[in-house]
C-alpha cells in the first residue's frame, strides 16, 4: 500500500510539473513560429507582436485572481478547468483561419495559464510533507530550466518539419496529448483550499486588466498616446483602489526593497522576451532565413542560461549573494553591445556568424542574473507575505514579457535590430539602479 501510494503521488506531481512545463513552453515556443504565422494568415506586421503578447499579458494580469479562485473553490477544481480551457484553446489556436482568431484564441490560452499556474504550489503541498516536500517543490525549477530551454528550438523544428502539412500549427498541437494526458492523471489530485477563504477583489482585476491593456495595446499599434495615457491613468486608480482592495497584499509595499524588485522584474523580463523576438524577426524578416535556423540560432542563448543558473544556485549566490545579480546584468549588457557589434559588422542581407557567440553571452547573463534575483527578491518578504509577494513577482513577470515584445518589437519593426538593441541597453542600465535598491 505504502509503495502505490508513493507512486500515485509522484505519477501527480509529474502531471502538475507537465502543466507548468506546457505553459512555459507556450510562451517561448510560438516566438520562433509568429513570422511564419503571419506569413499564412497576412495582416498587419504588428501582428507578429500580437501573436506572444496576446498570451502573456492576460496570463500576468490574471494571475493573482486565479490563485485567489484556487483557494475559494478548490485548487484541484481550478487546475483542471485551466487545463481544460488550455487544451480546447490551443485547438483553437491550430484551427485559427485569421491573425485575429488566432489572437483570440492565444488570450483564452493565457487566461486559462493563470488558472493553472497558481495552483501548483498549493497542490504538491497537499500531497506531501517534510524531506518528500522539498524534493517535490525542487523539482520545479529544473523542469522550468528545461522547458524555456526547449522552448525556441522546438517551435522552429515543429514549424519545419510541417508534419502532415501542419506547419506553424503543430506547435499548439503538441499541446492537445500532453494537456489530455495532465486532464486523465487530475483524479490522482487531492482537492485543497485555503483554510482562510480571501474574498475576490472583481474591481481590482477589472482596473488592472482594462489600464495593462491600454498601455500596451499603442506600443503595438503605434501612436495613439492617449490611449496610452489613459491606461496610466487607470493603473493609478488601481493603485489607490488597492488601498482597500485585497489583490496586492499593501505590507508589501512599506520599504524600497520590493517594489524596487517589482521594477526590476518587469525591466528585465522586457529585455528578456523582447530580444528573444528581435532575434528571430531579425532573422526571418531581414535575412529571410527558415524557421528551424531562427530555432538553431537561439540554442546557444538557452544553454548558456541552463549552465549559468545551474553554476549560479550551486555556486556563486551562496557564496556572493546579491553581487550575483550585479554580475548578470553587466554580463548580459556585454552581450548585448556585442549583439549590436554584430549587427554593425555583418553585410546586409548575410548571417551574422558571430551572433550566437553574443547569444551565448547574453544566455549566461540572464542565468546568473535571474537565480539570485528571486532570491534577493523574496528575502526580506514575511513568511506570511511570500504567497502574495511571489504572485506579484510572476505577474509582473509576465507583464514585463509582454511589454518587451511591444516595445522592442516596434523599435525593430521602426527601425532596424540596432535600434532595438540599443532600447534594451536602456532598459537594462535602468534595472541596475532599480535592482541596486532592492537591499533597502
Amino acid at each position: 500500500m505504502t509503495t502505490v501510494l508513493y507512486r500515485w503521488r509522484w505519477a501527480a506531481l509529474a502531471a502538475l510539473l507537465t502543466a507548468e512545463a506546457m505553459n512555459l513552453l507556450d510562451s517561448t515556443i510560438v516566438q520562433v513560429a509568429a513570422p511564419v504565422m503571419h506569413a499564412d494568415l497576412a495582416g498587419p506586421e504588428s501582428d507578429i507582436q500580437w501573436f506572444s503578447a496576446a498570451y502573456t499579458l492576460p496570463f500576468a494580469v490574471l494571475l493573482i485572481t486565479g490563485g485567489r479562485l484556487g483557494d475559494l473553490a478548490g485548487r484541484k477544481r481550478v487546475f483542471r478547468l485551466g487545463v481544460a480551457g488550455f487544451v480546447l484553446a490551443s485547438l483553437c489556436c491550430a484551427l485559427a483561419g485569421t491573425a485575429w482568431l488566432l489572437i483570440t484564441a492565444r488570450a483564452v490560452q493565457g487566461a486559462a495559464a493563470a488558472l493553472i499556474i497558481p495552483q501548483t504550489f498549493g497542490l504538491i503541498r497537499s500531497m506531501f510533507e517534510g524531506p518528500e516536500l522539498s524534493r517535490a517543490l525542487g523539482s520545479i525549477g529544473p523542469v522550468m530550466g528545461l522547458a524555456a530551454i526547449c522552448g525556441p528550438a522546438l517551435g522552429g523544428i515543429l514549424t519545419h518539419a510541417d508534419l502532415f502539412g501542419s506547419s506553424w500549427r503543430s506547435v499548439f498541437l503538441v499541446n492537445l496529448p500532453l494537456g489530455l494526458g495532465v486532464l486523465a492523471a487530475t483524479r490522482l489530485l487531492r482537492e485543497d483550499r485555503a483554510e482562510h477563504r480571501p474574498r475576490l477583489d472583481l474591481l481590482g482585476t477589472g482596473l488592472v486588466v482594462l489600464g495593462a491593456g491600454l498601455v500596451v495595446y499603442p506600443l503595438i499599434q503605434g501612436g495613439d498616446w492617449v490611449l496610452f495615457a489613459a491606461g496610466s491613468a487607470v493603473l493609478a486608480v488601481f493603485a489607490v483602489q488597492q488601498r482597500k482592495g485585497s489583490l496586492v497584499e499593501r505590507t508589501l509595499f512599506r520599504s524600497r526593497g520590493f517594489p524596487a524588485a517589482l521594477v526590476s522584474s518587469v525591466l528585465f523580463f522586457a529585455v528578456m522576451n523582447g530580444l528573444m523576438l528581435v532575434v528571430v524577426l531579425q532573422l526571418q524578416l531581414d535575412l529571410h532565413a527558415d524557421v528551424l535556423t531562427s530555432g538553431l540560432t537561439m540554442v546557444p542563448w538557452s544553454c548558456g542560461m541552463a549552465v549559468a543558473s545551474w553554476v549560479s544556485g550551486a555556486y556563486l549566490v551562496p557564496r556572493l549573494g546579491n553581487r550575483v545579480m550585479h554580475l548578470g546584468l553587466a554580463v548580459l549588457l556585454l552581450g548585448l553591445l556585442a549583439a549590436i557589434a554584430v549587427y554593425a559588422g555583418t553585410p546586409a542581407g548575410s548571417y551574422p556568424w558571430p551572433l550566437p557567440g553574443a547569444l551565448t553571452v547574453c544566455g549566461l547573463g540572464i542565468g546568473l542574473f535571474t537565480t539570485s534575483f528571486f532570491t534577493s527578491a523574496l528575502r526580506q518578504v514575511r513568511p506570511q507575505e511570500t504567497g502574495s509577494a511571489a504572485g506579484l513577482l510572476n505577474a509582473v513577470q509576465q507583464f514585463g514579457g509582454a511589454l518587451g515584445v511591444a516595445v522592442l518589437g516596434s523599435a525593430f519593426l521602426g527601425g532596424t535590430a540596432q535600434t532595438a538593441c540599443w532600447v534594451a541597453v536602456v532598459a537594462l542600465l535602468v534595472t541596475g539602479l532599480s535592482s541596486a535598491l532592492m537591499s533597502g
